[in-house]
């Protein structure tokens, strides 16, 4: 599938950042000593914003104004970040690899996410864990999920199952993927379309049909999956764009989106297609992240072939939120950061 680059426009929607030699010797020389840091995770973060206070000033403020501005990017790439200097084999289930025994990786990661926000778990998603371990699972190999390799994982943003019936609410603000090992072909890419450079993609009618109340988003398929034996949960009836004209958000589901009406289905259609005229395209190489802004925009992954022999990609994935509170009626009880 070839995603073509972005029209030019007044104010570019890609970030992109990269470290010097000596900042990124000196973070890695700090954050080579964290113990695992999921194990005292406040502590660990308190820890981790001491060791990225080394970034430059003017790099610091890049990043936390990509995280507090409406007008800033939507997406940022970050390069020549520090890597563990030996890796295990690329888990095969997705879940941590007990051989990992230098947690560079994570404290980049975790360094990242602390600059845009706090990271939270969800437990229908990775088991609650904080750091995500993003691989291709055989079982999961055709699938709309992180565990897919031999599809277009289609855009979206990352939703969450909410009792509310609303799975816009909960989610994640942002996300950060940072890459540890890059496919064998070096050929899965990451897009990510913003939804300013969509609005301007689509015309007026298509627009006012994805302002309004004609969509139902299918839950994520970690939660069909494991939680609703496979059924689909969809949401109320709500809006795929919404927001002010000048900052909008746009919504979609990776496993699947309903449309209520023919009129829907074609906008639907459009703005997939939409997506791939202006999607921004990375190839995540290790010493490499992605900070992605879960509203501002919706992001794909590329097709790739996974071998499933210990050398396949690997990424780590954090969800992040701003703040806690607007989602306190989903905490679980002695886990602050787990919803």
């Amino acid at each position: 599938m070839t995603i073509q680059s972005p029209v030019a426009t007044a104010e570019s929607t890609l970030m992109e950042i990269e470290l010097p030699d000596d900042v990124r010797a000196a973070l890695g020389a700090e954050l080579v000593t964290l113990p695992e840091p999921t194990r005292d995770i406040d502590w660990s973060t308190a820890r981790i914003h001491q060791i990225f206070a080394q970034l430059p000033t003017e790099t610091l403020q890049r990043i936390l104004d990509f995280g507090r501005h409406p007008d800033t990017p939507g997406v940022g790439h970050v390069r020549n970040l520090p890597t563990d200097d030996r890796l295990p084999g690329t888990p095969r289930d997705g879940d941590p690899s007990p051989e990992k025994v230098t947690f560079v990786a994570e404290g980049v990661l975790l360094g990242l996410s602390g600059l845009l926000g706090e990271p939270v778990g969800f437990t229908t998603e990775k088991k609650g864990r904080l750091v995500h371990d993003v691989v291709p699972v055989e079982g999961g190999a055709m699938t709309q999920t992180n565990q897919g390799s031999s599809v277009f994982l289609n855009f979206h943003n990352d939703i969450v199952h909410d009792a509310t019936g609303r799975y816009d609410i909960a989610s994640p603000d942002f996300l950060v993927l940072s890459c540890l090992r890059a496919d064998h072909e070096g050929t899965a890419g990451t897009y990510y379309a913003d939804a300013r450079d969509i609005c301007r993609a689509l015309d007026t009618r298509t627009l006012d049909t994805l302002r309004s109340p004609l969509f139902r988003m299918n839950a994520p398929g970690s939660y069909v999956r494991d939680v609703a034996g496979g059924a689909e949960v969809l949401s109320d009836p709500v809006p795929m764009i919404k927001g002010p004209v000048a900052f909008p958000e746009v919504s979609a589901a990776a496993n699947g989106v309903r449309p209520t009406n023919d009129v829907a289905r074609a906008a639907l259609d459009r703005l997939q297609a939409a997506c791939r005229e202006v999607a921004h395209e990375v190839f995540l190489r290790p010493g490499q992240a992605l900070l992605i802004n879960n509203r501002k925009g919706l992001h794909a992954r590329s097709r790739f072939t996974a071998r499933y022999d210990g050398r396949d990609r690997w990424l780590q994935r954090t969800y992040v939120r701003r703040n806690q509170w607007d989602i306190r009626y989903r905490a679980t009880s002695g886990k602050r950061r787990l919803h």
